[in-house]
C-alpha cells in the first residue's frame, strides 16, 4: 500500500532542515516558520502581511533565507503542494533536492519558458541554460491567490555498477487543475539543486532565497 506523508504539520518545521549551497553548518538557522495566513501587504505588493498563528509555512518576513529540505529521502512519489507568492516573487520545489518545478509570479505572462511558473527548470552548464521545458499553458492565478501542484515523479534508475539506466521523469504535472507536463525526462539536476550527482532517493526541497513564498497542505505519497 502506498504510504502518505504529511510533510508540514502546520505548526513546526520538524522533519525539515535548512540547506545552504556553501555552508551546511548554517542549516539550523533558517527563518521558515508557521503562520496563520499570508495576505499581500497593502503597502508593498511584493511582500506578505504575515498573520501570526498556524497552518501556513512562510520563509520569513523578508522572503530571503535558506532553502528547506526534508530530513527523509524519497524516490518515486506523488506530491500535492499548495503555494502562494506576492507580486514578482520566485521559488521552486525540487524533487530529490535536484529536479525543479518552478514557482513564480507568472500572472498574465506570455512567451512561456522553462522559467515560467509550472516550468521544468533548465540545467545550468558553463553559465548557460540547457534543456528544461515550459508549461503547456499558463495556469497562473494572480499574486496573493493560493495555487496548487499535483505531480507524479519517477526517480532515476541505476544498474548494479551505478550506471544510470533511466532518467528522472516528471510523469505528470497538474497545475491548478491543468495538465502542463507529461513524461518529461531530465538529463541531470536542474539549476540551484542541492547536489549535482544523481541517486535513487533524495529529499524534497523548497526554495527560500528568491522572495516571499508560502506553502500549505504538503502531502507526499511514496509509490
Amino acid at each position: 500500500m502506498a504510504e502518505i506523508h504529511t510533510l508540514f504539520n502546520g505548526r513546526k518545521t520538524d522533519g525539515w532542515q535548512g540547506v545552504s549551497d556553501t555552508d551546511m553548518s548554517a542549516a539550523p538557522y533558517h527563518l521558515w516558520h508557521a503562520c496563520a495566513d499570508v495576505p499581500l501587504d497593502p503597502s508593498e505588493a511584493g511582500k506578505f502581511a504575515i498573520q501570526p498563528g498556524t497552518g501556513v509555512l512562510v520563509n520569513g518576513a523578508q522572503g530571503n533565507t535558506l532553502n528547506l529540505a526534508t530530513v527523509a529521502s524519497y524516490g518515486d512519489c506523488d506530491l500535492h503542494i499548495e503555494f502562494v507568492v506576492p507580486k514578482g516573487s520566485n521559488s521552486g520545489v525540487y524533487f530529490m533536492g535536484r529536479y525543479e518545478i518552478q514557482i513564480l509570479d507568472s500572472w498574465q505572462a506570455h512567451g512561456l519558458r522553462f522559467s515560467t511558473c509550472g516550468g521544468v527548470y533548465a540545467r545550468w552548464i558553463d553559465e548557460t541554460a540547457v534543456g528544461g521545458a515550459p508549461p503547456r499553458i499558463n495556469a497562473s492565478r494572480p499574486p496573493g491567490e493560493w495555487q496548487e501542484y499535483d505531480i507524479r515523479f519517477r526517480a532515476p534508475r541505476f544498474e548494479l555498477d551505478g550506471t544510470r539506466s533511466q532518467r528522472a521523469t516528471f510523469e505528470q504535472v497538474v497545475w491548478n487543475g491543468e495538465l502542463v507536463h507529461k513524461n518529461v525526462e531530465l538529463d541531470g539536476p536542474t539549476r540551484a539543486s542541492m547536489a549535482e550527482d544523481e541517486v535513487p532517493r533524495g529529499p524534497l526541497m523548497i526554495q527560500g532565497d528568491h522572495g516571499p513564498v508560502g506553502f500549505r497542505n504538503i502531502h507526499l505519497t511514496e509509490l
